[in-house]
């Protein structure tokens, strides 16, 4: 059971307080509710463009992370479709060197043309190793299009495609800002050996005066309901052929998502899993596959992907994983792999919160969820999914018109004469 206190400031900053005697740490983690599903279409990668610009220096302090290492602190930060997360780990003693960072670049950025061109060009490089010039990168550019026609979860957090990134403008770039990275779009939690006075004054000298900002309503428009399955084809040069399929399923928020986070534990995580077992060790259509979900918070996405062995044929190897989804839909599972899984996510769960940082950021996510106080309640989610449950889930996930097929092919050597 996580304790915590929170306090919320007149600009609507979220605080929560952690406290943990037994470090001579402390940690901030500060996660803003904007992800790439709050861009528009014809301007994405904006949220992880961000994610680097906020290292670039803010309003009063040009370089962010020379005083932080000063203070022996380390930083990062990630960016999903959903959220944008900043954490910083220092010596207690310099916990406020924390507080002086981070609310500078919470009242405004540096923006300037030069600092924009840097990040610019270092998202761009990004992009092109990653997406453009690795074997399979672009995959899930591919997927995402082919299983979303309406949400913005039809493109990465990266962006849709390398020319709006290179052809961010400032303004766009300042509005987006001022936009989303306010205080009352933000949740800060303090973890270490702290007292909730101690981070409710340093909270209020450092961010109490930064302007909350207009009140940003999210109005993202739902994916309607998939009622066709859905196919696209790629050639590329790449060593194997390889499959991916999605199937849409329930949001973070709902009950089936528990029951589809189980469904992947059985399905296709580690060695000994159904998918493994039998596509991979026994009839060795694939040299590896996976199953997993995207676990967002809108509707996402179950997908199985895995390479096709030299030899076999990727129609083969799609019939192999329709049969066994096919399977688990008929015959649902036993009682002994449901608590197998069930005691890996148990597992997963302990593990997670054993490090201070990871505590700080599942308190804020859970937070921005709602309530931090259901990170002590997720365990209870999973236990109550019964087997008889998840087959329903799984009915419903896998139906034929709810699934989308994409094909990756090696393209042929060619034969010269």
């Amino acid at each position: 059971m996580l304790q915590f206190d929170r306090f919320t400031l007149g600009n609507g900053l979220r605080v929560l307080v952690h406290k943990d005697e037994a470090t001579p740490m402390v940690a901030m983690n500060i996660l803003f509710d904007v992800g790439a599903r709050d861009e528009e279409v014809a301007r994405t990668g904006f949220a992880h463009l961000f994610e680097h610009l906020m290292f670039g220096g803010s309003v009063n302090i040009p370089e962010y992370d020379e005083p932080l290492q000063m203070a022996g602190g380390e930083n990062n930060a990630y960016t999903t479709n959903d959220i944008t997360n900043y954490y910083i780990q220092l010596p207690l003693k310099n916990i406020e060197t924390a507080f002086w960072l981070e609310s500078d670049r919470m009242l405004s950025l540096a923006f300037s043309e030069k600092s924009l061109d840097v990040q610019r060009k270092v998202v761009s490089e990004e992009f092109k190793e990653h997406y453009l010039n690795k074997p399979y990168g672009d995959a899930w550019h591919k997927l995402r299009s082919l299983a979303y026609t309406t949400h913005p979860y039809q493109w990465p957090t990266i962006g849709k495609n390398l020319e709006q990134i290179e052809t961010a403008h400032l303004d766009d770039v300042k509005a987006f800002f001022f936009k989303h990275y306010r205080p009352q779009s933000a949740v800060m939690c303090v973890a270490g050996n702290v007292t909730v006075e101690q981070v409710r004054q340093l909270a209020e000298k450092w961010f109490g005066d930064i302007p909350a900002g207009d009140k940003y309503v999210r109005n993202i428009v739902a994916e309607p309901r998939q009622e066709q399955p859905r196919m696209s084809v790629v050639h590329a040069d790449v060593p194997l052929d390889a499959l991916y399929k999605a199937w849409h399923i329930p949001g973070r928020l709902t009950e089936p998502y528990y029951a589809c986070d189980l469904i992947t534990e059985i399905m296709g995580s580690g060695q000994s899993s159904r998918l493994f077992q039998k596509l991979v060790k026994e009839e060795q259509l694939f040299s590896n596959i996976n199953c997993y979900h995207t676990g967002s918070l809108d509707p996402g996405l179950i997908v199985i992907e895995g390479k096709i062995r030299e030899g076999k044929t990727i129609e083969a190897a799609n019939e192999a994983v329709e049969r066994e989804i096919a399977k688990l839909v008929a015959e649902g599972v036993t009682e002994k792999e449901l608590q197998k899984a069930k005691n890996k996510i148990e597992a997963m769960i302990s593990f997670e919160d054993m490090t201070l940082l990871n505590r700080a950021n599942n308190l804020a996510f859970y937070e921005l969820l709602g309530d931090a106080d259901m990170i002590n309640k997720e365990w209870g989610h999973y236990s109550a999914v019964t087997a008889t449950y998840l087959q329903e889930t799984a009915k419903e996930a896998f139906r034929s018109g709810n699934c989308n097929t994409l094909f990756y092919l090696k393209k042929e050597a060619e034969v010269t004469a």
